[in-house]
């Protein structure tokens, strides 16, 4: 009797790890990192979102080649050594087959060295550093999102049309800051010669942790130029216009420039207090395409939770299905087949047809930039009139980004 109870045991232990060992390998397993605490935790909130209406879209209609999806999310906090830390979680513990995410341009030139080493392919979503898919590439990282310097290069064709002669900057005091500043010097002096920068030590960069901007704000305005390009986002962005609403700032008489003023996250925040009529670029903007796809998007997304998505829910939502992508072209998940099947992929998202160019890895994508307007049914400003810059006339030459990818093998 107990031999006959063991044997059954036995049979129905092993039925019970072939049917768990069977459902983990008809599971497809994306890693997602973003900022998901703290006063930048909006970013990540609405990239989650956007991660799993793609997951729960895609696996209704059957998932990737068959399998069904499973989304992992880890919290980078915004610090380079979390994000490593959960990138390896997801990478050794969790086994995903695909890594998504990344917010802070600092983190990600820190991170991205190390994905080669993992040998699992990354698409960053948000961070705009040039390096990830320049000086520091490699051929496992992927970035479908506008890069830095595509987007400042719209503003750099903005700011000319403004006909402002001296400008200063307010960005933060880490790398995405001092980049964005000198691609803008770059590219407005290559289109108008004439213009004129303040010195190092008469512009402001803020650290990433201010909250309150008013000796910059004063020191800006005491400069007196012409235009200001400001590249602050997030929490910071919101506490510099709160801040500057009360100190005059947007009554003055300068040009001003926000080069991430449209994300959603910054703009629901804000309100009302959101000045109109401000130049503000984004990543995405839901209403700057009208195809049928990106009606979908918005529809779904609004449907699910309640409000418009931003750049970075675009970013993770679209991160998804180029994955899914890949892994119909290559007829398989496997890494390697996955980075052979990115490079040089063409694919229609919500912001448009984009493609991750074989020699960078970067994405090319257009610019969306507008105009601060109040708007009846809406919570918050929308973008009136729109100004859309074509991908290939705002992304830089590969053998001008520093990378020099072979070929995937």
């Amino acid at each position: 009797m107990k031999k006959r109870v063991l044997s059954i045991l036995i049979t129905l232990a092993f039925v019970l790890v072939s049917v768990i060992g069977a459902h983990a390998a008809s599971t497809v397993k994306i890693g997602f990192t973003y900022i998901m605490s703290g006063p930048f935790s909006a970013y990540g909130q609405f990239a989650k979102q956007g991660a799993e209406l793609a997951i729960e879209e895609i696996n209704a209609a059957g998932g990737i080649n068959g399998q069904q999806v499973e989304g992992f999310f880890e919290d980078s906090t915004g610090k380079a050594d979390v994000a490593l830390r959960a990138i390896r979680k997801h990478v050794y513990q969790n086994k995903v087959d695909m890594l998504i995410g990344l917010d802070s341009s600092g983190v990600a030139k820190t991170v991205v060295p190390s994905i080669e080493k993992m040998q699992t392919p990354l698409i960053i979503t948000h961070a705009a550093t040039p390096d990830v898919t320049g000086s520091v590439c490699n051929k496992y990282t992927f970035r479908i999102s506008l890069n830095l310097a595509q987007n400042v290069k719209a503003a750099a064709l903005l700011a000319k049309e403004t006909g402002a002669k001296k400008w200063t900057t307010v960005g933060p005091d880490y790398s995405f800051g001092h980049q964005s500043w000198e691609y803008f010097e770059k590219y407005l002096q290559e289109l108008n010669p004439t213009t004129t920068f303040l010195p190092k030590d008469q512009v402001a960069f803020p650290p990433f942790k201010t909250t309150d901007f008013s000796a910059y704000i004063t020191k800006v305005m005491s400069s007196k130029p012409d235009g200001v390009f400001i590249s602050l986002w997030g929490g910071n962005l919101i506490d510099f216009v709160r801040q500057a609403n009360s100190m005059g700032f947007f009554n003055a008489d300068f040009e001003v420039l926000f080069s991430l003023g449209a994300a959603t996250e910054v703009l629901t925040a804000l309100g009302d207090k959101m000045p109109e009529g401000l130049w503000v670029g984004t990543r995405y903007w839901f209403l700057a395409n009208d195809s049928a796809m990106n009606k979908h998007f918005v529809d779904s997304y609004f449907k699910k939770y309640g409000a418009y998505p931003s750049y970075n829910a675009h970013g993770a939502y679209s991160a998804v299905y180029a994955y899914k992508a890949a892994a119909k072209k290559a007829k398989s998940t496997d890494k390697m087949a996955i980075v052979n099947a990115l490079e040089g992929l063409k694919i229609e998202i919500p912001t448009g047809t984009i493609e991750f160019r074989k020699g960078d890895h970067q994405a090319v994508t257009d610019a969306h930039w507008g105009k601060t307007a109040a708007a009846p049914g809406y919570p918050h400003r929308i973008l009136k009139p729109i100004k859309i810059f074509k991908g290939q006339d705002v992304t830089p030459a590969v053998s001008e980004t520093g990378c020099s990818l072979g070929a995937a093998m």
